[in-house]
């Protein structure tokens, strides 16, 4: 059996048998990927260019635009080349950015929506203190807090994982390169099973953020029920709601491809799984944002106007 050392590439699961299928694979991704690119590219420019969105719940709104863009951009451009290209080949060093790409970004998204749970928290339960608390200096640290704790745990998972000797061949049964297939090639079950404990212990600060974000919320609800205006309500859970879908959505999805039984694994569960934490999210995230935010639906609007100088013109 091949070793680690002597694997100049891998082999991604294979979307389709026919040329039919892999084409039509190859435009249904690239649709995908040009919504994603489009309504993130949108929210980003959004943010960036009007003035009554810089504020810290917008900030960390381009923040988590730039990382999906980023998330998404690791594994559909690959998968989209295979299908059109008929081939399954990632390099060596390829699959290694994927894997570490992919966790960097995911591990900084799930802390930036954690972040982004208690910049709520603070501007329904504690209003008073908001311009205190999430003022300029303080979000940018804690943005940067996320991207940096994201490229140091990547980094650590991405060479434990890739000097650990594989000897199972070089096929991943994913579309992109997952860490915990690629782990599935490993010589030794120790080996295995030490970065596995390493997943699992990572996983518990995930679900850690999942608790904290569920009680900020739980304490969000009961301060908005309070609220005796129902325009001020309905703007609270205007602001809440989209957030708290995203994350149940993101964490589930991803704590369940992580710490599901062997017993109940397959590779077309797995790779639904792996859609709906890597693909799904970065592509309904900013409908699901600007779906019930009236500012950001003013913003976005504005960007499709002509100014009124070029239209004298």
């Amino acid at each position: 059996m091949p070793n680690s050392s002597s694997i100049s590439e891998f082999l991604l699961l294979a979307l389709a048998d026919t040329r039919q299928l892999q084409l039509l694979h190859f435009w249904l991704l690239l649709g995908i990927y040009l919504a994603a690119l489009l309504g993130n590219g949108l929210i980003s420019t959004a943010v960036a260019c009007d003035h009554r969105l810089h504020t810290p719940m917008y900030f960390f709104l381009l923040n988590l635009a730039l990382l999906d863009l980023g998330c998404i951009s690791t594994t559909l451009p690959k998968a989209m080349a295979n299908a059109l290209w008929h081939t399954r080949a990632i390099s060596y060093a390829g699959c290694a950015a994927q894997v570490f790409f992919l966790l960097f970004l995911l591990s900084a998204e799930t802390f930036l929506l954690t972040i982004m749970s208690y910049d709520r928290y603070v501007a329904i339960c504690k209003p008073l203190h908001y311009g205190t608390l999430m003022n300029s200096r303080t979000c940018a640290t804690m943005a940067a807090a996320a991207w940096g704790t994201g490229v140091l745990y990547s980094l650590m998972h991405t060479a434990n994982t890739f000097s650990i000797p594989l000897c199972q061949g070089n096929v991943v049964d994913q579309f992109f390169c997952e860490m915990a297939q690629v782990l599935k090639l490993s010589c030794s079950e120790s080996d295995y099973l030490s970065e596995a404990g390493i997943i699992d212990f990572s996983l518990s600060l995930v679900f850690g953020c999942f608790v904290f974000i569920v009680v900020s919320y739980v304490q969000i609800f009961a301060a908005v029920l309070r609220i005796p205006s129902e325009q001020g309500r309905h703007k609270a859970f205007s602001m809440c709601l989209p957030h708290m879908f995203v994350v149940t959505l993101f964490v589930s999805t991803l704590m369940f491809a992580y710490l599901k039984p062997p017993s109940i694994s397959s590779p077309s569960l797995d790779l639904v799984v792996a859609v709906l934490y890597s693909v799904v999210p970065p592509t309904l995230n900013p409908l699901i944002y600007s779906m019930r935010n009236q500012e950001l639906r003013d913003a976005l609007r504005k960007l499709w106007e002509i100014p009124s100088h070029i239209r004298k013109y």
